[in-house]
C-alpha cells in the first residue's frame, strides 16, 4: 500500500510576525522607559511612576550648561558634517572614476572607522594626537568625528554614482560643455539627494557620538559627554529629559535622509 501523504502544512506568518513583535520589542523597551520616565514627577529617576508633568523638560530648557554642551555639540556637528561630506565625495568619485593600485585597499580603509570598536578609533586617535603634542579640545574632537562620519557619507554617494549614466556626461562635453559645467550641471544634480542623506547620517553620527569623544574632548562638554557625567553624579528625570530630546532630533534626522534618498531613486 501506498503510504499515505501528509498534508502540506500552511505556512504561519503570524508566529514569525509575532516573534518579530517581541524581538524588536525586548531590544527598544529600555528607550521607551526612558521616554516615559522623562514625564515623571519624581525628583530621582527611578520608579514608582509618581504622575505626569513638563517640568523636567523646561528645567532641561534653562540649563545652562545643557545649553553651552549643545552648542558645542552642534558646532562640532556641523564641521564633521562639512569635513566628512566633502572628503566623501571626494573619495566617492575617485573610486567611481579611476582605477589604481590599491582601490579595494583604500575603500576597506575608509570604512575601518565604523568597523571597528569606538574604542579602538579612539584610542588610535588620542595616541596620534599625543604623539603631535597637540592639546585635547573641541578642535581635536571635530577631527575624530570627521574620520568617523567620513564612511557614512561615502556609502550613499558611492552608490548613487555607481548609477550615473555616462552618456550624459559624455553628451554635454559633446556640447562644448567644461569640467566644471559638466559637473554642476549634469553630475552634482543627480548624486545631491545622496550628498544631503550622507550629511544627515554623518551629522546624527556626530552629535550622538560619544565613545570617540570621551577619548577626544578636553574641558568643553559636548551634549553626549554632558549627560555622561551627570549620570555618574545626579540622577535625575532632567537626564531622561535630554536624552528623549536627543532621541527624537537624531529619529528626525534618520528619517529626514531616507527619506530623501528614497524619492530621489523613484524620481
Amino acid at each position: 500500500m501506498t503510504p499515505a501523504v501528509r498534508p502540506r502544512q500552511p505556512p504561519r506568518p503570524w508566529l514569525l510576525g509575532s516573534i518579530a513583535v517581541l524581538i524588536y520589542g525586548f531590544l527598544n523597551a529600555p528607550i521607551a522607559v526612558l521616554v516615559i520616565m522623562s514625564f515623571n514627577d519624581s525628583a530621582i529617576l527611578s520608579l514608582p511612576f509618581r504622575g505626569v508633568t513638563l517640568d523636567w523638560y523646561w528645567t532641561t530648557f534653562g540649563d545652562t550648561a545643557i545649553q553651552a554642551s549643545l552648542l558645542n555639540s552642534l558646532k562640532v556637528a556641523a564641521a564633521a558634517t562639512l569635513g566628512a561630506t566633502t572628503l566623501g565625495l571626494l573619495a566617492a568619485f575617485a573610486v567611481y572614476r579611476y582605477s589604481f593600485f590599491g582601490k579595494t585597499s583604500f575603500r576597506i580603509a575608509l570604512n575601518l572607522p565604523i568597523l571597528l570598536p569606538g574604542i579602538v578609533t579612539g584610542v588610535a586617535m588620542l595616541a596620534y594626537f599625543s604623539q603631535l603634542g597637540l592639546g585635547l579640545s573641541l578642535g581635536t574632537v571635530m577631527v575624530g568625528h570627521v574620520i568617523f562620519g567620513l564612511p557614512v557619507a561615502f556609502g550613499p554617494i558611492l552608490a548613487r554614482l555607481s548609477q550615473f549614466p555616462r552618456s550624459l556626461e559624455e553628451a554635454a562635453y559633446d556640447l562644448g560643455a567644461r569640467p566644471g559645467q559638466v559637473y554642476r550641471g549634469v553630475i552634482f544634480p543627480y548624486i545631491r539627494s545622496a550628498v544631503i542623506a550622507g550629511a544627515l547620517l554623518a551629522f546624527t553620527l556626530s552629535f550622538d557620538e560619544v565613545v570617540v569623544t570621551l577619548f577626544l574632548t578636553g574641558r568643553e562638554n559636548t551634549l553626549p559627554m554632558e549627560i555622561w557625567s551627570r549620570l555618574r553624579t545626579d540622577i535625575t528625570p532632567e537626564i531622561a529629559a535630554v536624552a528623549t530630546l536627543v532621541l527624537a532630533a537624531s529619529t528626525l534626522l534618520v528619517l529626514m535622509s531616507q527619506w530623501i534618498a528614497h524619492t530621489d531613486e523613484v524620481v
